[in-house]
């Protein structure tokens, strides 16, 4: 078969036109590919951010002194040996403001941390650099994640907000006993929740240092679950105490959605359940506690990653404290009450910007 010159046109038409239109599609295809799959890819990153701190959380001190022990065991020995040596020689650090690490801080995982939820750390006011706080972080929550990713990480940028200020997160003085893992939390400026660590912080390491104290501690996370707002506050005084003796200002914290990420079986005051919780907070410093969230492949199944749901972390205005070395308890309990009212008023304030309705009230117990 023969073609004129006109034939061969049309059909070079015909063919250019399919090759650049299917390669167009291709093409096309690709790149939905491509941004399908890099959507995938963070996702999975922030699961596995999170994945974990919640295993650190959980089980990582424990399993660091398992392996140290097995090692011990081994022919390897002297390299736990020397962890062992250096240990002893360090164990006051924690007690003396700790070991932070920006490069720890600035981990690009504790972005996708951030974003799993998302968290959001919200300012209201400026704090001096020349006055020392203690900021009361409320609620518990089960794991106090929103307090983890504002304070101890640059995710939510903490130290572009409050330029000058160093923040301090108190966690159990149990924590820096685990090997591997007290390295671990001082890398992001966590410290321990005694009196010997506050009082280092606040009289020998200068000014514009921040304590985070998660003032409701064991107690509240057990009554934290789900659509529920409740502080555990009227009789947590020591705070208060502290900040007078040092002339700390103090300055309410509330974190909006903490008691959303995780479901918890209640135990009812007087229950078997409730009063083995109270002997594990009495004598080991924590309470155990009953609780799921999603799976790792799937939102529809039980596990223990926390629910994605968001975290809003307002700080207060500050409430200047006078330094009295040793107040009466009249004088703390006056602050106190002027501290309760400023976490009532900060929550009101906020409350209908993040999701709940303005009938909403804070329980204080």
């Amino acid at each position: 078969m023969q073609m004129d010159g006109r034939g061969w046109g049309v059909w070079s038409l015909s063919a250019s036109s399919f090759i650049v239109g299917t390669g167009s599609s291709i093409l096309s295809a690709l790149q939905d590919l491509f941004w399908l799959s890099k959507s995938k890819v963070e996702k999975q990153l922030q699961i596995i951010s999170v994945l974990q701190w919640v295993l650190t959380f959980l089980v990582m001190g424990i399993a660091c002194t398992l392996i140290l022990m097995y090692i011990l065991c081994t022919d390897c020995w002297a390299i736990a040996a020397l962890y062992l040596a250096w240990l002893v020689f360090d164990w006051n650090t924690p007690r003396k403001g700790g070991r932070r690490s920006q490069w720890v801080r600035n981990w690009a995982m504790w972005r996708y941390f951030r974003d799993y939820f998302p968290i959001r750390l919200v300012k209201t006011h400026n704090l001096l650099t020349s006055r020392n706080y203690i900021f009361g972080y409320h609620p518990h929550g089960i794991m106090g994640l929103g307090a983890f990713c504002n304070f101890s990480t640059e995710a939510t940028g903490v130290s572009q907000k409050f330029p000058g200020i160093r923040p301090y997160l108190a966690t159990l003085a149990g924590n820096f006993r685990m090997p591997i893992l007290r390295d671990y939390l001082m890398s992001g400026g966590i410290c321990p929740v005694n009196r010997d660590s506050i009082d280092y912080i606040l009289s020998k390491n200068g000014s514009g240092n921040a304590i985070i104290i998660v003032v409701g501690g064991a107690a509240e996370s057990l009554n934290c679950t789900p659509g529920k707002n409740s502080v555990t506050l009227r009789n947590r005084k020591g705070f208060v105490k502290l900040a007078l003796r040092h002339g700390a200002d103090l300055v309410p914290v509330y974190s909006f959605g903490e008691n959303e990420v995780y479901k918890q079986v209640i135990f009812e005051e007087g229950s078997w359940g409730r009063w083995v919780q109270k002997k594990f907070q009495k004598h080991i410093g924590f309470a155990p506690c009953i609780f799921h969230g999603r799976g790792l492949f799937s939102s529809n199944t039980w596990g223990l990653l926390p629910y994605s749901k968001p975290i809003t972390t307002v700080v207060g205005e500050p409430i200047t404290i006078p330094k009295i070395e040793n107040p009466s308890q009249k004088e703390v309990d006056f602050y106190h009450s002027v501290y309760v009212d400023s976490l009532i008023k900060l929550f009101d304030k906020y409350k209908g910007k993040f999701g709940l309705p303005e009938t909403e009230v804070l329980e204080v117990n």
